[in-house]
């Protein structure tokens, strides 16, 4: 799949929103059934995950935890880089001022399956 900057914006802002809405469903719709996410957040809310969480289910739960510990978490997209099959998101969570990049690349149907942030 190609990744066009009109795609990585409208992405970007599509995932921002969902996230800042809390709907776990409209978060899900980007993810590939055999999503996997590797962010040092896992390792805190999931020890046992060493930072990295397979699959939908387990990724919702592990989501679900971390919106019910931070329910003002609020993510502003300060840029969007584009790459071969990823695209990297820069925001702020203003809920905890933390910086992030979050790297996700896309499978043939343009659903998230890996995202190391």
């Amino acid at each position: 799949m190609e990744i066009t900057p009109e795609f990585a914006t409208e992405f970007a802002t599509s995932w921002a929103q969902s996230w800042n809405s809390h709907d776990i469903v409209a978060i899900l719709s980007h993810y590939s059934d055999d999503f996997t996410i590797t962010t040092p957040m896992a390792a805190k809310l999931v020890p046992e995950s060493n930072g990295t969480v397979s699959g939908i289910d387990a990724v919702r739960n592990y989501w679900l935890k971390g919106l019910s510990l931070i329910p003002e978490l609020h993510f502003d997209v300060k840029d969007v880089l584009v790459g071969v099959n990823c695209l990297t998101i820069y925001y702020i969570n203003t809920a905890t001022g933390r910086k992030s990049a979050e790297n996700v690349f896309f499978n043939a149907e343009g659903k998230v399956n890996k995202a190391i942030v």
